[in-house]
């Protein structure tokens, strides 16, 4: 078994209840064990991170979407701890403004996807325009209904042109939520953090499911695949996205760039330099 058995299969339709979020199969030890095990995870994805944005070529794009404290800053704390912050950007998608209601809604998206050499994570996505929308009704079902299909282009566009796609919904289930919630309302650092609003989010669970089953079955591809992460246990949701991620990344068989000419010339001259001091 490996990571793949979380990748959405491309054929057929899943069931969220057929996922259990409580799931930790694929490491054999404890929270202690899979904390250690990420550590030497950081290490590696930063190596890996540091290659991509030297040679400049390939992009990265992370998608996470999840319900109220899934897990999406934990996984950016967790996962991206000591990469480079010249070569990674977060962008997050909250209500939109104004200025990006007037134009279509994947106008503000492709601004914030990657560069060439450049890993970004987004913290909500396109995908809110196929959840909040429909679960709260805010446009006919025309209109969101078609929105499959402008998502799945969108990403076939920015993966013919060179960026590779992970995607990762983060699975919780209704007991855990509320003891998170009951632990951000408990400890006065993260007070700021609740929102009286997210319980009334709570209350629309099975639609939001519902929505995220449709989401799941109509975007997965081939060029962009979603996979559904256990999310119950923090420690193995965050081991279990960076051996994902730093898979994609060794598969992209990067290189550093190529040094300047006669490098053991200069090497020489430096070295002369620095024994005259």
């Amino acid at each position: 078994m490996d990571a793949e058995m979380y990748r959405v299969p491309l054929k057929g339709k899943i069931k969220l209840k057929d996922y259990d979020p409580n799931d930790s199969k694929l490491f054999e030890g404890n929270k202690k064990d899979g904390k250690e095990a990420l550590q030497k995870l950081n290490a590696e994805l930063e190596t890996l991170q540091e290659e991509l944005y030297a040679q400049g070529k390939h992009r990265l794009l992370i998608i996470l979407q999840a319900m109220d404290t899934g897990g999406k800053d934990g996984v950016i704390r967790a996962v991206f701890e000591g990469v480079n912050p010249q070569g990674v950007r977060v962008a997050s998608f909250k209500t939109p403004t104004p200025v990006e209601l007037a134009h279509d809604y994947l106008w503000r998206v492709h601004q914030q996807s990657p560069a060439k050499g450049e890993m970004v994570i987004f913290n909500r996505s396109q995908y809110e325009d196929v959840l909040v929308v429909r679960v709260h009704d805010l446009v006919p079902e025309e209109v969101w209904s078609k929105r499959y299909q402008h998502i799945r282009e969108f990403e076939r566009m920015l993966a013919e042109e060179g960026t590779t796609i992970l995607k990762f919904y983060l699975h919780i289930d209704l007991q855990e939520q509320a003891e998170r919630f009951l632990a951000r309302v408990e400890d006065p650092t993260k007070q700021w953090k609740f929102n009286p609003g997210d319980l009334d989010e709570r209350a629309r669970w099975e639609d939001y499911m519902k929505a995220y089953e449709d989401m799941l079955n109509m975007t997965n591809t081939a060029w962009a695949p979603w996979y559904i992460i256990p999310s119950n246990k923090k420690w193995y949701r965050n081991w279990l996205i960076s051996k994902i991620v730093i898979k994609t990344l060794k598969n992209l068989d990067m290189r550093y760039p190529t040094p300047v000419e006669n490098i053991e010339d200069y090497h020489k001259r430096l070295l002369e330099m620095v024994a005259a001091k």
